[in-house]
């Protein structure tokens, strides 16, 4: 069974980013010019600093020098975290993801926005919004009912409501 130089590059790149305690999200290849682009995705439970792209794009840096699993064309490494509305593929990217608000598509049809309030291994306990100012209602959806899910960017969500945001 051959590999594919993707497959290839994340053995190479994982050690890597797990031995700085993050989990390789993807990796990818695309032309620009007269070179190519490798794309290598990082995250942990916590985010992804600066520091740390850098400091695992030296290592990776270092670690495809000293390979030939990216040829003899000029290539640019490029260390990044996800986007702000990544998929959420695996359970570590729903569980990261608690407290923001989710879009999902259902397997059985439709779609559905809500804050992912909890996550376990078989679902997601949601909280549908309440329509203008009403209380959400609590909802449970099974993880073989998600088809595709996406964190959806908030720019005037409320601050959580506990004892540090009330006045005195």
């Amino acid at each position: 069974m051959s590999t594919t130089q993707i497959d290839r590059l994340r053995e190479l790149l994982e050690p890597l980013a797990a031995k700085r305690g993050m989990d390789l999200e993807g990796v990818k290849i695309t032309p620009a010019g007269r070179r190519r682009v490798l794309q290598v995705v990082v995250d942990t439970d916590k985010g992804v600093g600066l520091d740390a792209c850098a400091e695992l794009s030296r290592a990776a840096s270092e670690a495809l020098d000293e390979s030939d699993l990216m040829g003899g064309a000029p290539y640019v490494l490029e260390v990044t975290s996800p986007g702000a509305e990544r998929p959420l593929t695996e359970p570590r990217h729903y569980r990261r993801s608690v407290g923001r608000l989710v879009r999902l598509r259902l397997t059985g049809g439709g779609e559905l926005a809500a804050r992912l309030v909890a996550v376990d291994d078989t679902g997601l306990d949601l909280e549908i919004p309440g329509e203008k100012g009403r209380k959400g209602t609590a909802r449970r959806v099974d993880l073989a009912e998600v088809a595709s899910a996406r964190v959806e960017v908030e720019f005037s969500r409320r601050p959580a409501d506990d004892e540090s945001t009330k006045e005195a």
